[in-house]
């Protein structure tokens, strides 16, 4: 079946999707390979750094000008779902730092240039947190706590989403009346690290948290985020907010999550006679027509996801612009293969029985994975009413879609 072939491509996607799933062939083993020690690391390690920057998975949605790929979705997808199959925490790494990297469309280009152009490892990582950005002269003087940074033990430069105060005090708002808020870039290494992954799944992430004390960080080195007046690099690929990227990355990351237990668990299946029975798993009613099941929602689900953001994309190269229904689409594709690709993988663990729960086969670090992976925002199921009430006609909620 369609689910065995271990890299897929379509002829949706770009020519660099095929160019790049070859790149990720080349350096799979080291992939795989450097897992259990970004797990017990609580980051990526050192070599497995080197591999992902020199293959390019790091600058897939960066700017063309800055040495990016400026990859479109349909192709993004089929990377980080290629690169989930061999270890889950490496893939939502490559899928935050990607959709980070998307903010250099809204830089002055030298700003651009220095953190990305001149440094062939750049990452620049960030995530929710409280902080204020002072006014003061060309720029702001910037207090904040920030957590879930994924890949931030590895980054170069952070982000720090930050509320504006003007010098009296006062949060200085927009034309519209809300208040401003503005992404603060500084290099990683005037920030404080925090350790607070203690998780069960996606270790190797290292989704630490940072602080800053009173940084100063000049007018050029923030920038509000997708807002069409900041932006300069004003091609297809940054019509789309990074919210909906994230959406494609780390819904891809479920499916290639559940693809391997369920291909690991067929394989199970052909030789294991579970104690007190007398035929193997392969040869159990309840068992066929489950794996049946399995592979219809997971493939159901992932069609329905490529079938979008495919006929998406073709519309905003069309058209220069996604429309709020375009972004309501994605964002209820994407919640969909999150929990479709969890039930799946909920589906071969309980299967397997005993043969799921030690460290060393293929199903217990992937089923912790996949359950962090559906805690996030991008897999809640309040997606499903932020959709749902749109769908109503009420006013759309952009803060998650």
């Amino acid at each position: 079946m369609a689910g065995n072939v271990e890299m897929e491509s379509s002829a949706a996607g770009s020519g660099a999707a095929g160019d790049t799933l070859e790149r990720v062939r080349d350096i799979a083993a080291t992939i795989t390979d450097a897992a259990a020690e970004a797990e017990r690391d609580r980051r990526l390690p050192d070599h497995l750094m080197a591999a992902l920057h020199d293959a390019g998975l790091f600058r897939l949605l960066l700017p063309a000008p800055y040495g990016g790929a400026e990859m479109d979705p349909p192709a993004l997808f089929e990377v980080m779902e290629a690169v989930a199959k061999l270890d889950a925490s490496t893939a939502w790494c490559l899928g935050q730092a990607n959709g980070c990297a998307m903010s250099a469309a809204y830089l002055e280009p030298a700003v651009a240039d220095e953190i990305w152009g001149r440094d062939p490892a750049a990452v620049l990582a960030w995530g929710p947190g409280k902080a204020q950005a002072v006014c003061e002269g060309d720029g702001y003087r910037v207090t904040g706590a920030w957590s879930f940074a994924s890949g931030g033990r590895n980054a170069t430069w952070f982000g720090g989403h930050s509320t504006v105060m003007e010098a009296d005090g006062k949060p200085r708002r927009r034309a519209d009346g809300t208040v401003a808020i503005r992404t603060m870039l500084f290099p990683a290494a005037q920030a404080t690290m925090t350790e607070m992954w203690d998780v069960i799944g996606l270790l190797g992430t290292g989704s630490d948290g940072f602080t800053v004390s009173d940084l100063y960080v000049p007018h050029d080195h923030s920038f509000a985020r997708e807002d069409a007046a900041e932006r300069r690099h004003d091609t297809p690929l940054y019509q789309f907010p990074a919210v909906s990227l994230f959406a494609v990355a780390f819904a891809a990351v479920a499916v290639g999550i559940a693809r391997p237990m369920l291909d690991s668990f067929k394989d199970l299946a052909a030789a294991k006679r579970p104690r007190l029975t007398h035929n193997v798993l392969r040869d159990d009613a309840l068992v066929q027509a489950e794996v049946a099941r399995s592979e219809a929602r997971l493939g159901a689900a992932r069609a329905y996801l490529r079938s979008e953001i495919d006929d998406i994309w073709r519309a905003v190269v069309a058209s220069g612009r996604l429309t709020v229904e375009q972004r309501m689409r994605i964002r209820l594709a994407s919640t969909h293969a999150i929990h479709e690709a969890r039930a799946v993988a909920d589906s071969a663990y309980e299967m397997a029985g005993a043969s799921a729960i030690f460290a060393s086969g293929p199903f217990e670090r992937r089923f912790r994975d996949m359950h962090t992976v559906a805690q996030q925002l991008q897999g809640r199921a309040a997606n499903f009413q932020t959709v749902g009430a749109f769908l109503f006609g009420h006013p759309p909620d952009l803060t998650v879609a």
